[in-house]
């Protein structure tokens, strides 16, 4: 009787496109977390002092309309809507960092993650596209700078839904 050799483990199949992905959820989720605990240490500060102070530092000037506005809303900011912000702004982070590794690691779960994370956003997007077609306010023209962007996470979105979804068998194999 010959003696069979046992089957090798099936390699997955390279994914630049995948890791990409992945890196780029990564690294938005690192981004939230860092900002998440910058707007922690917010909480216990004057908002509408430390502003004006920051506006003084740029060597502009606090009593102009525009930065008196935001020095105005900024007083109806309280340390417990700092702290909701900012616990939203880290359990986001950590859901994208948790997709992000997840995807790298090529876990079945990641993928839906990933999926639905992405999907969400499509209509907001399409949404924000439409209301800012709809407003004739807009004196920078069509393509505006915030249209332009707002439309290249709109692509984002779908190519990152598109491919998942398309290649989620040939990325995510279980193994047996």
């Amino acid at each position: 009787m010959a003696a069979t050799s046992p089957k090798p483990e099936s390699q997955p199949k390279q994914a630049p496109t995948l890791y990409l992905i992945a890196s780029i959820k990564v690294g938005k989720g690192l981004l939230l977390l860092l900002a998440a605990l910058g707007i922690f240490s917010l909480a216990g500060h004057d908002l509408q002092d430390s502003f004006e102070r920051f506006v003084r530092w740029l060597g502009l000037d606090p009593e102009r309309r525009f930065f008196s506005n935001i020095g105005d809303w900024l007083e109806t900011i309280t340390p417990a809507n700092v702290k909701f912000i900012a616990s939203g702004t880290f359990i986001y982070g950590l859901f994208l960092s948790a997709g992000g590794i997840g995807l790298a690691l090529r876990a079945a779960w990641a993928i839906w993650l990933a999926i639905g994370e992405s999907a969400f956003f499509v209509p907001i997007e399409i949404f924000e596209l439409a209301r800012h077609h709809a407003s004739r306010a807009d004196t920078h023209g069509a393509f505006s700078h915030s249209k332009l962007a707002l439309a290249a996470l709109l692509a984002v979105n779908v190519f990152v839904v598109w491919y998942l979804y398309r290649n989620r068998g040939r990325l995510f194999r279980h193994h047996h």
